[in-house]
């Protein structure tokens, strides 16, 4: 039977305007968090939005344009290594979903977040377990988190070369391990994930990796559109 694609059938019973929130980059080793709010136009829905995760990187790469040019609203938040390792993943996670809400410049009465976990944001919101794959403003969402965060990936795989970035975008591939034993940690693998490690000179270098970053997504690390 063919799995039936995310809808706005749960935006339909929440107070309105709606946005979905979800992340990409919990897990990796290296690089910030990203988060995406959307609050997507009922009355215009586009095909194909799905979980970034079962979408191929050009079926991503082809639906970001078009969310971004017929969401009502869209908006985009970093939380830097810096923040993650001060505040720890789901901190971090929290802080740039906060950020991704904020960048709205539609002000959203509810908020639909994939996961479990009650993030406090700036409005009422609920929770919803594999909502990428049931909400298409979650879906929305988890393309626009997971495009943001690879293409700022792509440019620290220039910053930082021979890690492979652009590859595994920090992920923790055989690759990846690979090359933190070859050339040790960069300013921006998180300090003490996975084989990354803490030793003194490199969380020294955190600061600087987080400016960079901050150079390329904004002072606020948000981004953010209206229709």
């Amino acid at each position: 039977m063919r799995r039936a694609l995310p809808d706005m059938g749960l935006e339909a019973f929440c107070q309105a305007p709606v946005c979905g929130v979800d992340e990409a980059g919990r897990g990796p080793w290296a690089g910030p968090v990203c988060a995406a709010a959307v609050i997507l136009d009922p009355d215009d829905v586009i095909i194909g939005l799905d979980d970034s995760k079962r979408l191929t990187e050009l079926r991503r790469a082809g639906l970001e344009p078009h969310i971004k040019a017929r969401a009502l609203a869209w908006g985009i938040g970093f939380a830097s290594v810096q923040e993650i390792i001060a505040l720890n993943i789901v901190g971090a996670t929290g802080l740039a979903m906060a950020r991704a809400v904020d960048a709205l410049q539609m002000p959203p009465a509810f908020a639909l977040i994939d996961g479990n976990y009650a993030f406090k944001l700036p409005c009422p919101t609920k929770t919803v377990v594999k909502g990428d794959a049931i909400s298409a403003s979650i879906a929305a969402a988890s393309i626009l988190a997971k495009t943001a965060r690879d293409r700022l990936m792509r440019l620290m795989d220039l910053a930082h070369p021979g890690y492979g970035f652009a590859a595994h975008k920090g992920y923790g591939t055989a690759l990846h391990a690979r090359t933190l034993r070859e050339l040790g940690p960069c300013a921006i693998h998180r300090a003490g994930w996975g084989p990354v490690g803490a030793p003194a000179s490199f969380q020294g270098c955190q600061q600087g990796a987080d400016q960079a970053v901050s150079g390329i997504v904004g002072p606020v690390f948000s981004a953010a559109s209206v229709r």
